[in-house]
């Protein structure tokens, strides 16, 4: 056995492993007060690559669920001012129905009834220029694609948040076939002979029908005044239409034309006559009256989606998708373009994910009085819903129609808000919160300590750093025996 004092290798060795034990426990030390498992890059590199990596996505779906819920603040914004402009219009409608009882009113209950009508498109138009979310205005047009056209007959209606601003130049717009209205004409003229034999006109449409037979005393002129009255009284959507007779004494026969009064191949009606050619081709057999057509063209190059006088870029009508516009000729133009339509898209961006793309578009119409209810025809020649009055009672039946149609247009508006609420907003908000939870279940598995598994480590290196500086006292008393050879 060699006996050596320069250099104590058991101390060395021992002193090797209080240094390994002590940097253990302090290591177990971190991890216990931090309560993670890897808090510098040297602990795990990897697992640290990946963790960093989830931290980001965690932090990007919290500050998304917060963007969600800010959004649907936004659409309630919205709706419950829409909600009480369809309260008004529905108190617009009630006073219209006041004025038409032409029979109990004066000229000063027509007035009263016109100024509230005026108080109430002032306050829709209020409501329409003031509602906003922080420094976004929500319901005046501002948000949404507005657009305006050049050509007669063509008008821009809408447009979602699908199509795409135009050039300076605008969409150019063809129109290949105009819109017509289904109607039918006799073969047969109604002559006082066929008004004597006591001929039944039965005409049906939209759930109501009239069931007109003719008057044996009178002639020709009076009996197509009194089915025309019939067909109006009964609110039926169809007019007969009436040739010049000037010039005729009244008992003339005459050949009639039963017309829709709206265009597109979806509206329709049935007639049935006692003598076949009047209106039927058959006696007593109804027709079913439905060869209107829907208009049809392009927009911006693309084929586009026609109903009644209305032209749409549908799915897949690249910058034109969402695109409507109304044409109101009787026939296509020469040359088959009807003007053109330049565009902006103006419509709220939301962005409701934590990745790049993950963003969604909304627009919101105006609902000011001027863009609601156009396009109805009316004999008093009412544009739009700030154009009616109800000062006599063929204004206030002119005015119904207008703010039905409004009524209309606002529940659609709230209808697409709500359902972008409901399956965009929300659903999203939901598939958000859940990805929130797994993302940071996922990242805790990687970085957070197991503290009962780094007490036990603890525990041990504990008494393993003990252990190791007693040894080293140890260690470090072997040479002293070498003085005992030395006395």
């Amino acid at each position: 056995m060699t006996v050596r004092i320069n250099t104590n290798a058991m101390a060395l060795n021992t002193h090797r492993n209080v240094v390994n034990n002590s940097k253990a426990q302090a290591k177990n030390l971190e991890k216990l007060s931090s309560g993670l498992k890897i808090n510098r890059a040297a602990d795990a590199p990897a697992a640290l690559n990946i963790s960093e990596q989830l931290r980001a996505q965690t932090a990007s779906l919290k500050q998304a669920i917060d963007n969600t819920e800010m959004s649907v603040s936004l659409m309630q914004t919205a709706e419950a001012a829409l909600d009480e402009v369809s309260r008004s219009l529905i108190s617009a409608r009630q006073i219209a129905v006041h004025a038409a009882n032409t029979a109990t009113n004066d000229e000063f209950m027509h007035t009263a009834d016109q100024q509230e009508i005026d108080s109430i498109l002032s306050e829709i138009n209020t409501i329409a220029a003031n509602t906003q979310y922080g420094k976004n205005f929500l319901l005046d047009g501002s948000r949404a694609g507005n657009g305006i056209t050049t050509g007669e007959h063509l008008q821009f209606l809408d447009a979602d948040h699908r199509a795409s601003s135009s050039g300076p130049g605008g969409h150019e717009v063809k129109i290949s076939k105009a819109a017509t209205r289904s109607e039918v004409t006799g073969t047969v003229a109604l002559s006082q002979e066929i008004i004597e034999q006591g001929e039944q006109i039965t005409i049906t449409e939209g759930g109501r029908t009239v069931n007109f037979r003719t008057i044996t005393n009178a002639n020709v002129e009076q009996n197509m005044n009194e089915l025309a009255l019939a067909i109006e009284e009964a609110g039926l959507n169809v007019e007969l239409v009436r040739p010049d007779t000037s010039d005729s004494d009244g008992f003339a026969p005459q050949a009639m034309t039963l017309r829709h009064k709206n265009y597109g191949s979806e509206h329709s009606f049935q007639v049935t006559t006692n003598t076949a050619g009047l209106f039927s081709s058959q006696s007593n057999v109804p027709d079913w009256i439905q060869n209107g057509i829907d208009v049809q063209g392009e927009i911006a190059g693309e084929e586009s989606i026609g109903r009644g006088q209305v032209l749409t870029g549908g799915v897949g009508a690249g910058v034109a998708e969402g695109i409507r516009v109304l044409y109101t000729g009787e026939k296509a133009p020469e040359g088959e373009v009807a003007g053109t339509v330049t565009f902006m898209q103006n419509s709220l961006e939301f962005h409701i994910g934590h990745n790049v793309h993950h963003r969604t578009k909304v627009s919101f119409n105006s609902v000011k009085a001027a863009t609601l209810g156009i396009g109805i025809d009316n004999q008093s020649d009412f544009k739009s819903l700030a154009d009616i009055s109800v000062m006599d009672g063929q204004k206030a039946m002119d005015a119904m129609l207008i703010i039905d149609r409004a009524i209309e247009e606002v529940a659609a508006n709230r209808g697409r808000m709500g359902a972008f609420q409901k399956n965009t907003l929300e659903s999203n908000l939901n598939f958000l919160r859940i990805a929130h939870e797994n993302v940071l279940s996922s990242e805790s598995v990687i970085r957070d300590a197991d503290m009962a598994t780094e007490m036990a480590n603890f525990t041990r290196n504990q008494i393993l750093m003990d252990s190791s500086v007693a040894m080293l006292a140890q260690a470090n008393q072997a040479p002293m025996a070498m003085l005992q050879l030395l006395q």
